[in-house]
């Protein structure tokens, strides 16, 4: 084998070990202190864009008002659509693996009409693939969502378009 050969293969060694090493979340994305993640590697990143759905219902006075029913998204990873995030809450891989999570904590989003971050614990897994080793999900870096006004149809819903990331920990 050639010297040139040697570095080269030695350089793309280094790469991979440095490219498939877990990152701490700290470096990785803004967590909130509160969530306390900072010794937690990272399995997976995914930007999501979708909407938060929306359903009007009377309130326990019986006046009508929207309430949160479910998130859809598509999960997107290196430009890709990867997967689905939908009710439960689940984060479904084309891979075949999937996540269903438990809110744990909340944190306000940056402005008032962005949803809160939220950190969940896994309480399913599915299948195997690229979720299998994660027991914490993260959302963070949110953008819209919330939805607020009066609503005249018991039974209508809205969709609000909504963009986030979430971090899956282990």
């Amino acid at each position: 084998m050639s010297e040139m050969t040697t570095r080269l293969a030695s350089a793309l060694t280094a790469l991979t070990l440095l490219i498939s090493a877990p990152l701490p979340v700290a470096a990785a994305t803004p967590a909130p202190t509160a969530f306390d993640v900072a010794a937690r590697a990272v399995v997976l990143t995914l930007h999501a864009e979708g909407a938060q759905i929306y359903q009007c219902q009377p309130d326990a006075s019986g006046a009508l008002s929207w309430a949160f029913r479910e998130p859809i998204a598509t999960l997107i990873g290196d430009g890709k659509t990867v997967g689905r995030h939908y009710a439960g809450p689940t984060w479904a891989l084309d891979d075949g693996g999937a996540v269903k999570g438990k809110l744990a904590a909340s944190a306000p989003g940056a402005g008032p009409g962005d949803i809160p971050l939220l950190k969940l614990n896994v309480a399913e897994h599915q299948g195997a693939g690229a979720l299998a080793g994660a027991n914490l999900v993260l959302r963070l870096n949110t953008h819209g969502g919330v939805f607020k006004g009066a609503c005249a149809t018991a039974g209508e819903l809205h969709a609000e378009p909504y963009s986030a990331d979430y971090v899956f920990l282990r």
